[in-house]
Formats: C-alpha cells, sequence, structure tokens
C-alpha cells in the first residue's frame, strides 16, 4: 500500500508558504493597527455581537438615570418637540431635585420666543448642565484611526450655551448601523470639542478629562480609549437596561426626588416615533440616550471594554503567529495532523477572544480568521498536490520495484516493512529446475534469441508456480530456485512441490513440442527436497533479499544433479514424497527409488526418479 505521511514539501516551497503567510497576516495586521475599514469589521461586528450575547445582560451603574421623553410624555404635551416651556419646567423639577449634572440630549438649534428660551437658560443654570451639538461627516472620511472632523456642526442657540456645556452627541457606526464606539474628541469648525458622553461624566465626576496617548483620566479612574480617541462600547442589555422615568411624571409631579438626587441625569427622547434609535445585539430598537447613557456609564464606573493600541498589538501578533505556525504545522506534519493542529490552535484562541471579552477585553476574532485560513487553504492544496504527485511516483516505482520481488514477498514486505529483521527457521519444500544442454544451444543461438527463449522459459514457470501458491527465490540463467511455505508455512507445502514439478515438466513438454523454439529443444531437470532451512534476509543494509539457506536447499539442488547423472527428469527426495500424502497418488510410480550419496554429504539419502 503506498503512502505519503512521511512525505514532506521540499523547503523552497514551505518557505513560500510561510513568507505568504507571514506577508498576508503583515498586511491585515497593518490595516487593523491603523484602525482601517475593511470588510473585516462586519465579521468582527457579527462575532462581537455574539460574544456580547453569550457575556448576557448586566447591571448598570446606579448613578445614572433617564429622564425619558416617551411616548406618554408626547401625548400629554400634544407633539414632539415639547414646548420650550414645559421643557422648561421639567428642567426645573430636575433641578429641584438635586442632581449632581444633567444632560440634555436634545438639539436646542432652533428658537422659541425669547421669554421661554430664557427660562429654560435660567433652569440650566442651577444645575451643572450640557446640552447637545450635533455633525454631520463624510462617511468615507471618518474612520477610528483619527479623530472625527465634522462637516457640518449644528450648535445650541447662545442663550443656552451661557449656562451649559456643549457636547457632541454623534455615535460611531459599524456599517450595519450598530454603535461601536463612543468618539471622545471632535474637530469642529470651533477647534476640538468634546463629546457629549465625556462632557457629561465630566459634570458628573467634577473635573476635566486629562488625556494620555491613547487613555482619559477623571478625577480618580483611568480608561483606556481605541485609536482617535475612541470609547468601545459594551452594552448592558435591551432597552430598558438604565432606570427610566418618564418624564411626564416629572411634570405631574408624581416622582419622589430623591430618586435624582446627587445622580447624573439624562433627558432624551424613547418615543417609538421620533426615530433616535439603533440597533444593538440585544434590542434592533435601542435609544439612542441609552446609547449615551452607556458611553456615560462606561467612563464614569470603567465599565466598558478594552481596546487600545496594545490589544491591537496582540491581535496583529497573534494573528502572525497563528497563521505561521498553521502553514508550518501543514507543510511539515502529516497533513491530517497539520490541519488538526492548525485548527486547534485557531479554536483556543478564539475561545481564549470569548473568555477575554467576558473580563473586558476586546480582542478581535475576524483577525486571526483572516489571517489564518486564506494561507492555510494555500498551504493545504499546494500539500495536498504535492502529495498526490508523490503518491503518484511512490506508486509508479513501488510498481515497478515489485517486478524485482516475488508477488507474495512484495505484498507481505508492502504490509509488514519489518519482515524478516530476524532470520527465522522452519519446514520449506525446495524445487530446483535447470535446462540440460542449455549452454550449447545458446552459444549456438545468439544473445538475442537467447533472452527471448529465457524471458519465456522464465514466463512458464512463474505462471506455474504462482498458480500453484509458490515462490520463485531466484532465477539464474536457465534455473530457478522454488521456495513453498515462505513467507508462511502450510500443511500442504509438500504436495503442492511435488505437483508444481509435474505441471512443469509437462509444460516444457508441450512448449518445446507444439511451437517452434528457436534455441532448440532443451531437456529440462527438476530436484525437490523439503525440510528445515532458515529464511533471512541477506545482502548490504542498502541492498537485500530475501532467501532461504541450509542443508535443505543444498540436498534439493543436488538432487537436480543427480536426475541429470541418471538419465531422469525428476528427482524427489524420501523425505518429500511421505510429505506429500494422497498428492503423490495422482501421478505415476517412480521409474527407481535408488540410495544415492550426495555430493558435499556423508549420508546417503532414498531419492525417487522419472525419466522424461
Amino acid at each position: 500500500m503506498t503512502s505519503t505521511r512521511g512525505v514532506r514539501l521540499p523547503a523552497s516551497f514551505s518557505i513560500l508558504c510561510l513568507v505568504l503567510a507571514a506577508l498576508w497576516s503583515g498586511f491585515l495586521g497593518r490595516m487593523h493597527l491603523a484602525g482601517e475599514r475593511s470588510p473585516l469589521d462586519r465579521v468582527e461586528a457579527a462575532l462581537a455581537d455574539m460574544r456580547l450575547l453569550v457575556t448576557g445582560r448586566r447591571s448598570a451603574p446606579g448613578e445614572i438615570v433617564i429622564i425619558a421623553i416617551d411616548d406618554e410624555t408626547v401625548a400629554q404635551q400634544r407633539g414632539y418637540p415639547l414646548q420650550r416651556s414645559a421643557l422648561a419646567r421639567l428642567i426645573l423639577a430636575i433641578g429641584t431635585a438635586g442632581p449632581r449634572a444633567l444632560a440634555l440630549d436634545l438639539l436646542l438649534v432652533d428658537a422659541a420666543s425669547p421669554e421661554t428660551d430664557e427660562a429654560l437658560a435660567q433652569a440650566l443654570e442651577r444645575t451643572p448642565s450640557l446640552v447637545a451639538a450635533a455633525g454631520r461627516f463624510d462617511r468615507d472620511e471618518e474612520g477610528r484611526s483619527q479623530i472625527p472632523a465634522a462637516r457640518q456642526m449644528l450648535w445650541p442657540l447662545s442663550p443656552f450655551e451661557r449656562f451649559a456645556a456643549v457636547g457632541l452627541v454623534n455615535i460611531s457606526a459599524d456599517p450595519s448601523g450598530t454603535p461601536r464606539h463612543a468618539p471622545l474628541l471632535f474637530q469642529t469648525d470651533r477647534g476640538v470639542m468634546p463629546s457629549f458622553v465625556l462632557n457629561a461624566a465630566a459634570r458628573f465626576k467634577g473635573k476635566d478629562p486629562v488625556f494620555g496617548v491613547d487613555t482619559v483620566r477623571l478625577a480618580d479612574s483611568t480608561v483606556k480609549l481605541d485609536l482617535g480617541f475612541h470609547l468601545p462600547l459594551r452594552f448592558y442589555g435591551p432597552r430598558g437596561s438604565f432606570e427610566t422615568i418618564s418624564a411626564s411624571g416629572l411634570l405631574a409631579g408624581t416622582v419622589p426626588t430623591e430618586r435624582l438626587k446627587d445622580r447624573i441625569v439624562i433627558v432624551g427622547v424613547t418615543a417609538t416615533a421620533i426615530g433616535d434609535t439603533f440597533s444593538t445585539a440585544f434590542d434592533p430598537v435601542t435609544p439612542g440616550v441609552e446609547v449615551l447613557a452607556t458611553g456615560i456609564a462606561h467612563l464614569i464606573g470603567g465599565t466598558g471594554l478594552v481596546r487600545d493600541h496594545g490589544v491591537r498589538l496582540l491581535d496583529a501578533g497573534v494573528a502572525l503567529a497563528l497563521a505561521t505556525g498553521a502553514v508550518l504545522f501543514i507543510v511539515s506534519a502529516p497533513l491530517g495532523i497539520g490541519l488538526g493542529a492548525a485548527v486547534f490552535g485557531l479554536g483556543a484562541w478564539l475561545l481564549a477572544t470569548m473568555a477575554l471579552f467576558v473580563e473586558g477585553y476586546w480582542l478581535s476574532s475576524a483577525l486571526p480568521l483572516a489571517s489564518v485560513i486564506p494561507p492555510a487553504v494555500f498551504a493545504m492544496v499546494l500539500r495536498q498536490a504535492w502529495d498526490r504527485r508523490q503518491a503518484t511516483d511512490i506508486a509508479r516505482s513501488e510498481a515497478a520495484l515489485r517486478q524485482f520481488q516475488p508477488p507474495l514477498l512484495a505484498d507481505r514486505i508492502a504490509r509488514d516493512p519489518g519482515f524478516l529483521r530476524e532470520p527465522v527457521q522452519q519446514t520449506v519444500a525446495i524445487l530446483f529446475v535447470d535446462l540440460s544442454g542449455f549452454t550449447r544451444l545458446s552459444e549456438r543461438a545468439g544473445l538475442s534469441r537467447t533472452r527471448e527463449f529465457l524471458k519465456a522459459f522464465h514466463t512458464l514457470i512463474e505462471n506455474e508456480v504462482t498458480a500453484h501458491d509458490g515462490l520463485v527465490i531466484s532465477f539464474m540463467g536457465d534455473g530457478a530456485m522454488i521456495a513453498f511455505g515462505i513467507p508462511d508455512p502450510r500443511a500442504d507445502d509438500a504436495g503442492r512441490a511435488f505437483s508444481t514439478a509435474w505441471a512443469l515438466l509437462r509444460d516444457m513438454r508441450e512448449w518445446t513440442t507444439d511451437e517452434e523454439v528457436a534455441i532448440g529443444r532443451p531437456d529440462l531437470r527438476v530436484g525437490v527436497h523439503i525440510g528445515p532451512v532458515i529464511v533471512s534476509r541477506l545482502g548490504h543494509e542498502a541492498h537485500q533479499h530475501i532467501t532461504a539457506t541450509g542443508d535443505s536447499v543444498n540436498v534439493a539442488s543436488r538432487l537436480m544433479e543427480i536426475a541429470k547423472e541418471q538419465g531422469a527428469a525428476l528427482a524427489v527426495s524420501a523425505e518429500l514424497l511421505a510429505a506429500s500424502g494422497d498428492i503423490r497418488k495422482r501421478h505415476r510410480e517412480p521409474d527407481s527409488i535408488r540410495t544415492v550419496g550426495i555430493r558435499g554429504r556423508r549420508q546417503r539419502m532414498s531419492v525417487a526418479l522419472w525419466r522424461a
């Protein structure tokens, strides 16, 4: 059976695969470190949502409460936007409760009557307040690797800016529209301005923010940021995860004021008809005010995700290691083991990103997938093509080499490469054949016709021996050594050897009688004996052949000489006749049985002889 399990790709191919894997993963890693948008963002978004759902809902910080302009409030106030007078009363009611900060997620860009605008401004003055601004951005220019630059701004009216801070409410969403980051700084026509999220958290903490390379410090807490001072968002659950109070209850005076004391109050719209909603993993209709509340909660409580430059650098490094490691396994180890190791390594890291996400670290899952799969597939295809080519070459070589070994031995060695590494002793029937007068005839026939004759003669022997489950140990010019009982002895070895001898005599007679043999008609001499032999490998370690040695082999060879001396075609030892059993009854009785001396042996032996 042909196998390429130990075959490896040439070093040049392996190096090529490793270089391509390193270049590919390096290219993706560079994009990841720079925060460039790519198709991987959609994959990472889906995987991040999956991890978010696996993590499950979490409790939102208790410092935040949302005053919702909900459907009930819109119905009571007969439409949206609320009248400035109603909004002023709402802000006064909130201020009376004593919150530490008030963030108004409403765009106050249109003027009302001077009296109502002034009333609202005076209400904002009573509490550390924040009002919303918004920018319009070119999506193609928006990126996580830099501070977003607004193309156009919507600023609140000047009366409100006198008594309240201003922050931009824009959120960075992924290609599917799901909020992923809250930018903390924006480039505007007024210069660099803080976001709504940052200013609200700073008002609550009572300290101005201090930025580091990729951090922001508010009072005694430091939060790590993504590229371009973006804050990664990690939602707590579906809509309603934050404590929410209807604005209608405050306007009606039915809400206990202690519920707002010393907290940060965010006023925003949750009414379904307004359309200020986003899709998240937990809820396809999450009010925008809850998205802002999530960012504020991350800054004041440190409950967000860590995805800074160090995390991105780890992403790129692991992706490079996984890609090159997977390719190295595939090109060097057996393909099944190499592919399994690559899948195991990638799977283990994906599980690690899941566990780290639970702990608040957002490592990329899409980057290692994209880094590993293409080069691994390329290496696997190249490896399979190489393995198929090697298998074809090996099969071709094996088929050629099998022609130099008897089929029985070739099959046995293919199944058991260690066959006969140690010699074994067993009983074997040995048959020798030889052509009488061949030397004289070959001299007369010439090289070419002699070769054709021997080829036909050897084919005749091989066919008959194979038909009787024997084994041609070797061809020796005009003769052959044949064994029955190798590689494994059988009870009928002697009988099959005896039958083969008669079959060879018959075939030789028919061949030289029915067809014109160019070299002439030489006689066949056969000697057969059975006895113990040593079966082993002989030869140099780099060039071996399997044979049988021992006195029994010598006796069989000498019996062939006895046949020639006695003018017989077949000489069989008494031992083989006795071991043949009923098989001998199928053939005629011997012409004579004699006790003869064997050249090289002191002991004489009984031999049965048959003339041609």
